[in-house]
């Protein structure tokens, strides 16, 4: 397991931690409640530098990766970024990205553990083009600062000018102490946030004042579990959870966001744009409000089902505080999962009701 580099930072603010594809995270600082409750109320400050990192470099870096994903890469002028995913030639989902257009690189941010394979999977298409791909883990960490006081933690850095106002945005400033800092426009939970990628030197300096920054305004350090449960919350899908090499984009909810129709060619572009123009997808992710008396919470693959037919899975699930309940994303066959069927859930425990809602939870 890859020992995050901020490790003894958190072991001083009382982390326990955890495992994630292979990387380690803070799981919590022991009040998950009261973590998860600053990131849907005041503001929270994560540690996501076990995410992976890879910058694209060279004259052709733009034009390649435009033929690698489902978004239009060409159109990014420097400052600019895109959300987007990596498709096989039959359409199937190979990664999402964080796509972020800077002065002389494009820079990209990923699930833990899928460097080695998505590098791969990008330099299988290189013959005479221009483009070099660089792991930039080792170098850059990245600190996220979710929630409504996001902005106001951000500027109390005393670093920024001005913020990045469209998602996925970006400024970079020069500091003579701090070196070069990248701040990015990012609402990773759904209301408001923004990432800082940061040289790993100066990140514990960093990580010191943003989490000060929180505190004054009601805010805190988190963990994992209180961000993966607001994720869920949000009903934002996760690559390896959520949606995996078994789904089609158009199946996981983020068509909107990924895809552009009218882009040219890509990777698995002839099979999404076909499904797109001509028919339909059998299956879409959902929300889930389960049943509030469960004792265990349903396992990734635990089925759904609907007059005695499997009609559905379980990918994520979580014990909300925002619903005051138990809750869960999940695919759904198209005939049955309109809002309000009542579905049941069969676990390794018993059958128990499910109700498909709408997402995010509690809108």
């Amino acid at each position: 397991m890859s020992q995050l580099m901020l490790h003894e930072f958190h072991s001083g603010l009382g982390a326990t931690f955890s495992e994630l594809n292979g990387a380690e995270i803070v799981g919590d600082y022991s009040d998950w409640l009261a973590e998860h409750a600053a990131l849907q109320q005041s503001v929270g400050v994560v540690d996501l530098s076990f995410r992976s990192r890879l910058c694209l470099v060279g004259a052709d870096r733009a034009r390649y990766l435009h033929g690698q994903v489902t978004n239009d890469v060409k159109k990014l002028r420097a400052g600019e970024g895109c959300y987007a995913a990596i498709t096989t030639a039959k359409g199937k989902l190979e990664s999402d990205l964080n796509i972020l257009s800077l002065a002389d690189e494009l820079l990209l941010d990923f699930e833990p553990g899928l460097t080695a394979k998505t590098t791969a999977r990008l330099e299988k298409y290189i013959v005479a083009d221009d483009v070099q791909l660089v792991d930039a883990a080792p170098h850059y960490g990245l600190l996220t600062v979710q929630g409504t006081q996001a902005a106001t933690v951000v500027r109390a850095l005393g670093l920024f000018a001005e913020l990045p106002v469209k998602p996925l945005a970006s400024v970079k400033i020069s500091n003579a102490t701090l070196g070069d800092i990248y701040l990015v426009n990012h609402a990773r939970l759904g209301s408001a946030g923004f990432d800082l990628f940061i040289p790993n030197n100066s990140l514990g300096a960093v990580a010191d004042k943003l989490i000060a920054a929180a505190k004054q305004i009601g805010g805190r350090a988190c963990g994992w579990t209180a961000f993966e449960t607001a994720r869920i919350e949000a009903g934002i899908p996760r690559y390896g959870v959520d949606m995996d090499e078994t789904n089609l984009p158009l199946e996981c909810g983020i068509e909107s966001r990924a895809i552009v129709y009218n882009k040219g060619c890509y990777i698995g572009q002839e099979v999404i744009n076909r499904v797109h123009s001509f028919g339909h997808v059998n299956k879409e992710l959902r929300g889930l409000r389960l049943a509030d008396d469960l004792k265990i919470l349903p396992q990734r693959g635990d089925k759904l089902f609907s007059a005695d037919k499997e009609v559905g899975y379980v990918t994520s699930s979580a014990k909300s505080p925002l619903m005051q309940g138990n809750i869960a994303l999940g695919y759904v066959r198209r005939e049955v999962n309109q809002l309000g069927s009542e579905l049941v859930l069969q676990t390794a425990a018993a059958p128990s009701r499910a109700q498909v809602v709408g997402l995010p939870f509690g809108k």
